[in-house]
């Protein structure tokens, strides 16, 4: 017996098949299964309907996770009695007349979310306009039943119940409630980030009565930018507030507002990351790109930056109808937005300079509080600690003379004498804030364990790692230098001969200009290959075939390279790490004010090279609550 396609239908000599029109109703369940995926692409949808009519408060109840029933009940415009049957009709819509489908200013455009739900579900709808009468229309399985009146304030409340119920294939492939309610929970927050001015309430039903209230809002008065703290502490949380950097930038026609955390603030997944394009929530390669791409060179490996982004721009300028979903855009100019990401969040980080966040000392005191219980249970810790200390010097001692020995193999000359600091900090003038007085990391008292700088502020302590924050500082200059004075190449004595498709490269022929800047000399050799003539001299000898695929796969990912210049700072980052003061080394108390004062004044001193932070920060009434004195 032969295999047979499958999905192929009938088939054999003679058989043509014929084509035939859809009826609605099929119609309709195809495009629900594009538009509604689970219950909070439902959700999303009536609620964005909420939003385009104008209203001040959207409330939300839900019941099995969406399943069994979604309700959203808003204060909007309203629509007429004649109006709602037209409403469960494909293609209807009051948002745009069809004339310029590049000018939205809405939310909804398509008019497809009512007549597909309806074709799914069982749906209900009651509006009234103000000054008018209320009415009430219901669809089942797509046939659409009876107008009739109905009490109502003006508004409108959608209803849905039995999701799916007219394609129960597709409750299969749905999650537990739980996660089904998780996921409703998350669309209400983007939508509710998206307009701060509205007020948002989201009730979960299940089991009858009035239910528990999982989210509520209430409106932010206010622009954008003056009513989002207040709508991201309640959607985000205090805490992010409190360690996120206010965001506001233009370049070239579009506006980036917002807030991104501190790196010593990240996340052990992407979860916290929202963007909204001219309002609309969405989730997109290219933004995702850009904030990892801001956030490269301060985060460690498996630690993710949180941050909340609005992009607002003239709608000519990007495509919003390029998913069923309306969950991704297409920008007219990707690499201006791009751009502008990272200039504005480097920029911010850049100017939060030594700062860390607020986190980093409640898990300090945290663990205070934990290591005088478990010191209680006996004196091993303290010869445990003083061991590994010891250890820790031996193999400091080690690394240090093995990195003496190989500085002349490894680090291209140019670089080598940017990475060996002065050995002694410049003192401190001692009219300077001898007992730490509007000194941010305050003056300091002394050294422990040949390795903490102990700093006294006005207010509260500072513990700083001398390694961690020397190293930040040395990176910091190292990148400077090499900026200023640029990437020396070593030219290839006989040229590596890359081959490749045509169209890759022809992709990586356009790059050139900007790899040469970062030591990287390639020109066309022939159809479907690049010579590569010169090389950055700081990675010495390089496997070219592979790092120019490699670049490839970040343009084709990104739109942009930056895997070369990843690799040139993770260099620079290693030659700043065996450059900086080592732990064990003492220092005289000059040189350690020199060094906080060095901190106070470089740009991302609150983390070393590997996003780590470089120092603690405990307040006094918090150490008081150590001792029982609060």
């Amino acid at each position: 017996m032969s295999a047979s396609a499958p999905n192929m239908g009938r088939s054999g000599p003679g058989f043509r098949p014929r084509i035939r029109q859809l009826d609605e109703a099929a119609v309709n369940r195809i495009a629900a299964g594009e538009v509604v995926e689970r219950p909070a692409s439902a959700v999303k949808e009536l609620v964005e309907n909420a939003l385009d009519a104008g209203a001040q408060r959207v409330e939300i109840a839900i019941a099995d996770g969406g399943k069994t029933l979604i309700r959203v009940s808003d204060d909007g415009c309203g629509m007429l009695p004649e109006e709602l049957p037209l409403a469960l009709s494909r293609h209807a819509t009051s948002k745009i007349d069809g004339s310029d489908l590049l000018n939205i200013h809405s939310f909804g455009f398509r008019g497809e979310a009512l007549p597909s739900l309806g074709a799914v579900g069982r749906l209900v709808i009651v509006s009234r306009v103000a000054g008018g009468e209320g009415a009430r229309i219901t669809v089942s399985g797509g046939k659409v039943g009876s107008l009739g009146p109905a009490a109502r304030a003006p508004g409108t409340t959608v209803e849905l119940r039995d999701l799916f119920h007219a394609t129960p294939a597709r409750l299969k492939f749905l999650r537990s409630d739980r996660a089904e309610t998780r996921a409703i929970n998350d669309v209400v927050k983007r939508l509710a980030m998206a307009a701060p001015g509205v007020g948002f309430t989201l009730r979960d039903v299940s089991g009858g009565g009035e239910g528990r209230v999982s989210f509520r809002a209430d409106p932010c008065p206010g622009d954008l930018f003056a009513a989002l703290p207040a709508r991201l502490r309640r959607v985000m949380g205090a805490e992010f507030v409190e360690n996120a950097l206010p965001i506001e930038a233009e370049r070239e026609g579009f506006r980036l507002v917002g807030h991104a955390a501190l790196p010593t603030y990240s996340r052990g997944a992407a979860v916290a990351q929202y963007f909204l394009v001219n309002r609309r929530p969405v989730r997109d390669k290219l933004l995702l790109g850009a904030l990892r791409g801001a956030y490269a060179d301060f985060l460690p490996a498996g630690r993710h930056p949180a941050a909340v982004l609005f992009i607002d721009c003239d709608p000519r300028q990007v495509d919003v109808n390029v998913h069923p979903a309306k969950a991704e855009v297409r920008f007219r100019a990707p690499g201006v937005v791009r751009g502008l990401i990272i200039s504005a969040l480097r920029h911010a980080l850049a100017e939060a300079g030594h700062r860390a966040s607020s986190t980093v000392a409640g898990m300090a005191l945290g663990a205070f509080r934990s290591g005088l219980v478990q010191g209680n249970a006996g004196g091993s810790g303290q010869h445990h600690a003083k061991g590994r200390l010891l250890a820790d010097r031996s193999a400091q001692r080690v690394l240090a003379a093995s990195s003496a020995v190989q500085a002349p193999q490894d680090a291209t000359p140019g670089f080598a004498e940017m990475a060996a600091p002065s050995a002694r900090f410049e003192p401190l003038p001692e009219e300077e804030g001898s007992a730490g007085e509007d000194l941010p990391l305050g003056a300091a008292c002394a050294q422990i364990h040949e390795n903490y700088i102990i700093a006294q502020t006005c207010d509260g302590l500072v513990i700083v790692d001398q390694h961690a924050a020397h190293e930040r500082l040395v990176y910091e200059r190292l990148k400077r230098q090499a900026e200023e004075q640029g990437i020396r190449t070593q030219a290839l004595l006989i040229p590596d001969i890359v081959e490749m498709s045509e169209s890759d490269a022809a992709l990586l022929l356009e790059q050139a200009d900007d790899l040469a800047g970062l030591g990287l000399v390639i020109e066309p050799f022939g159809r479907g290959a690049v010579a590569v003539r010169e090389t950055p001299a700081i990675l010495g000898e390089v496997d070219t075939h592979a790092l120019l695929h490699d670049i490839l796969d970040e343009i084709a990912d990104l739109g942009e390279a930056q895997v070369l210049k990843a690799r040139i700072d993770s260099i620079l980052s290693r030659m700043a790490c065996h450059g900086s003061v080592r732990s064990g080394r003492r220092m005289r108390v000059e040189e350690m004010n020199a060094l906080l004062r060095e901190m106070e004044a470089t740009p991302h001193s609150g983390q070393c090279n590997h996003g780590r932070p470089t120092h603690v920060e405990l307040k006094l009434a918090d150490i008081e609550k150590l001792f029982g004195r609060r």
